[in-house]
């Protein structure tokens, strides 16, 4: 799949210009507690950054569906450098307003890289089931992004300090997205047309509504794992857990792409995507019984194994679905279903991690999402017409001269 024109680098640039979406938050802790603000104010800032770029995300979609990929996501990404850059000379103990302002800009105008790259398939593969590999590829990798990201920050703060690790962060973040909008495929994606489903946009269609509410419950999974990482670190004395048990995760994540993309699985999407779901359900079951570290670390693989075959099956929905002119919006509403839940996952676990069962929090955002996908199944049944209409859609004139 890498070897295949254009797939490899935007790939790689997405990654490293999404390295920031890992690396900020932690980046901004530290900055305020350089400059001698308290735990709480840097938690709510990061709080404050991970809420605006929920919200910016459908926004700039939009407009991408609308005026194309340069344009928008040059702006954004602009605007994010220049806000992380200016970080540093604003002081949260003292300029709380400019500090709190430049989070949220910095946030509303995270570049939608990630949803450019999904509506950028289309054009550089023309086969489906290559599409669908690249996509399982695409989805396995993004968990390294948390997982290469905050020992990156940390590394360059402990060395040169937490202005240093920002301008990086910025840095990266504006090479990467350099490194894709200057690819042939994105330079010359033009949004498909005729727009339809009205204000509402990709909301106009009920079963894509649950579909994003369904994918909130894995997010909400994620974010409660994180945080009971965290617990069981201080539970048994073992710092490294922290970083160790997502890094589990994003690792059965990446395996689960590999697996996933490298052949064609039987019945119709709608099927495929519950069957993730349940077993991504299962997964967590084990981890709900409170396992010894080892344990723990081992089997906090299992979901990744089927997270991206979930996202992936739900990619792959939303793609046939989405009403015309959309798609990339309707990426991007996906994409901020996950954090969204992720966020709300993180502040309950938070609340709830001096209690036994806290270990049960993931697995109730994984039934969440099941519930409401086996709900809504009569929604989410994409025909073969409608299949073979979206990849006539997103296969532009261009993708034959490239």
């Amino acid at each position: 799949m890498l070897a295949e024109r254009h797939v490899a680098r935007l790939l790689l640039g997405t990654l490293i210009g999404r390295l920031p979406n890992g690396m900020a938050p932690v980046a901004i802790l530290l900055l305020i507690a350089e400059q001698g603000g308290s735990l709480a104010a840097g938690g709510l800032l990061c709080a404050l950054y991970g809420l605006a770029s929920a919200i910016g995300q459908p926004v700039l979609g939009r407009m991408v569906d609308r005026r194309g990929q340069t344009g928008v996501t040059t702006a954004a990404v602009l605007v994010t450098t220049v806000c992380l850059l200016l970080m540093p000379y604003a002081d949260a103990a003292a300029q709380p307003g400019l500090a709190a302002g430049l989070v949220v800009l910095a946030g509303l105008s995270t570049p939608p890289l990630e949803a450019n790259l999904r509506a950028l398939w289309g054009a550089v593969l023309s086969d489906p089931d290559r599409r669908r590999a690249a996509l399982a590829l695409d989805t396995g990798t993004q968990g390294l992004i948390y997982v290469a990201g905050p020992p990156l920050v940390a590394t360059l703060s402990a060395l040169n300090g937490p202005t240093v690790a920002i301008t990086v962060t910025a840095a990266l973040g504006l090479l990467g997205a350099s490194v894709v909008l200057s690819a042939a495929p994105s330079r010359q994606w033009h949004p498909e047309g005729a727009r339809t489903g009205g204000f509402l946009g990709p909301l106009q269609h009920g079963g894509l509504r649950l579909l994003f509410l369904a994918l909130s419950g894995v997010g909400f999974a994620l974010g409660a794992m994180n945080v009971w990482a965290v617990s069981m670190a201080e539970r048994h004395n073992m710092a490294l857990l922290s970083g160790v048990i997502p890094a589990a995760l994003s690792a059965g994540s990446l395996v689960g792409g590999v697996l996933y993309g490298r052949r064609s699985w039987p019945g119709h999407l709608s099927g495929q995507l519950l069957a993730t779901a349940l077993l991504f359900a299962l997964a967590w079951v084990p981890l709900s019984l409170g396992p010894r570290p080892f344990a723990a670390t081992v089997l906090t693989a299992l979901p990744g194994l089927f997270l991206t075959a979930l996202v992936t099956s739900t990619f792959l929905t939303v793609d046939a679905l989405a009403p015309a002119g959309t798609r990339t919006e309707a990426y991007t509403w996906l994409i901020a279903s996950v954090g969204t839940g992720q966020a709300a996952g993180t502040a309950l676990a938070g609340v709830l991690s001096a209690h036994p069962y806290s270990a049960s929090l993931p697995t109730a955002g994984a039934i969440g999402c099941l519930v409401v996908l086996l709900s809504a199944r009569r929604h989410l049944v994409v025909s073969g017409a409608a299949r073979r209409q979206g990849r006539h859609r997103r296969t532009p004139a261009h993708a034959a001269r490239r």
